[in-house]
């Protein structure tokens, strides 16, 4: 990978960045000493040599076959950092149209009609299941847990639970204590790693390895990352020291942007792990994404000309997974033909330049990072890169990377209307105030 902010040339002064460079070097010696807020959170920092030498790796490989041997479908469940790792790994590393092995998603919300279409699929074809909760009491995905396990002892009565495997606490919780007494096969979720900071675990690993992803190859990867971003100069550093700099200038949003489709998924999980690490006390960069050459034709225009409050960090991917060239038309009816013979994806690479020339002279300041290719080995580096850069940027601007205490508000509400035990006050208070508006 390669970092670049030329495209951010005028935008800040020397100095700006030396000073930034300097807090964000101070917030460097915090996380690598763990003396910081959430350092009890901090497992992931080794994690790809951790998880390298693991006993529970050649688990996760064998747990792999054994479900690619017996099934046509992975129902995954699992919300925010129980699934989006595994997702955008799969998006990214996969064919857009797979005919083999399929991973399906559930638990992420409470769409009835999702639920239902998800379940209507799978019911006649051989299925395993992965739930992944670190408590098992997160309700969307317990909620779903519940239908497709009934699902599976309707299909396979007492061989159901050899197709269940569990990612969670190996010590306690809901799910713990459900699968001792099925004796459904275990992952851990360790206590010192969070769930979006967990994609290098089985979290992640386990749908990756089902979908036929190289694991091994993403470990190491971001092994290559985790020995980088022990220096000072880090791509991570550099990548922290931009966003803090900024941020200090006033810019509060920043756009993750890919002229490739299959990062959207990835997208959706760098926004989970910044805006759950970043935004707090009123505090933290708002993280959002886009994909282009598609949303240039419809956030395009805000981009160029709205506010200026946005940052712009670019992943240029140098080498496609398939070329398509532009064909000759008779007649030249279309007035192509100055494209004719062209590569797509060296159009492609022009309309990055073309737009990050464009922000940039908006007023837009623009990063670009630089992947030879979009492969196991680059997404794991990849993977690390954000995470660590992450922990910087949140010590940077005085918050604790590692906790969410604002997602817990809507779960307290949503208990109170739902009539679940110990909620009784609340709901109370919360009807009184429905009624009165």
């Amino acid at each position: 990978m390669k970092i670049d902010f030329k495209y951010a040339n005028g935008l800040y002064t020397n100095d700006e960045y030396n000073k930034a460079l300097e807090e964000v070097l101070a917030s460097k010696k915090v996380l690598d000493s763990k003396s910081g807020e959430g350092n009890d959170y901090l497992g992931w920092l080794t994690l790809p040599e951790d998880y390298l030498a693991s006993d529970e790796l050649n688990r996760v490989l064998k747990a792999a076959e054994k479900i690619k041997g017996e099934s046509d479908v992975l129902v995954v469940l699992g919300i925010g950092g129980s699934y989006l790792g595994a997702k955008s790994a799969i998006e990214l590393l996969t064919p857009y149209f797979n005919d083999g092995m399929e991973i399906l998603f559930v638990g992420n919300s409470m769409s009835s009609s999702y639920i239902y279409e998800v379940y209507n699929r799978v019911k006649d074809k051989d299925i395993s299941l992965n739930i992944i909760s670190k408590s098992g009491s997160t309700t969307e995905t317990s909620v779903a847990t519940r239908l497709f396990l009934n699902l599976l002892v309707q299909k396979y009565g007492d061989k159901a639970y050899d197709r269940v495997y569990a990612t969670t606490d190996l010590n306690k919780g809901i799910l713990h204590d459900l699968c001792l007494k099925r004796g459904i096969d275990m992952f851990e979720i360790r206590d010192d790693i969070g769930g979006r900071y967990s994609v290098l675990t089985a979290v992640g690993l386990l749908p990756m390895a089902v979908a036929g992803i190289d694991i091994l190859a993403v470990l190491k990867g971001a092994l290559e990352a985790q020995n980088d971003c022990k220096k000072n100069e880090s791509l991570s550093l550099l990548y922290a020291t931009f966003r803090y700099m900024m941020y200090k200038k006033g810019y509060e949003i920043e756009i993750l942007s890919s002229f490739e489709p299959k990062m959207r998924g990835f997208i959706e999980w760098y926004k989970q792990l910044y805006a759950e690490s970043e935004g707090k006390d009123h505090k933290g960069i708002f993280p959002t994404g886009a994909i282009f050459t598609t949303d240039l034709h419809s956030i395009g225009q805000m981009i160029q000309d709205g506010k200026r409050n946005i940052i712009e960090t670019m992943v240029k991917i140098n080498e496609p997974d398939n070329e398509v060239l532009v064909p000759e038309m008779e007649g030249n009816l279309d007035k192509l033909d100055f494209l004719k013979g062209m590569k797509i994806s060296e159009i492609n690479n022009k309309a990055l330049i073309a737009t990050a020339l464009a922000h940039h002279d908006g007023g837009v300041p623009v990063a670009t990072l630089e992947l030879s290719k979009l492969d196991c080995s680059n997404y794991g580096y990849m993977v690390y890169f954000f995470m660590y850069a992450c922990g910087l940027s949140a010590y940077s601007i005085g918050v604790n990377p590692f906790n969410q205490p604002g997602v817990e508000s809507y779960k307290k509400n949503m208990f109170a209307l739902l009539g679940k035990p110990g909620y009784e006050e609340l709901a109370k208070e919360i009807n009184k105030l429905l009624e009165e508006n």
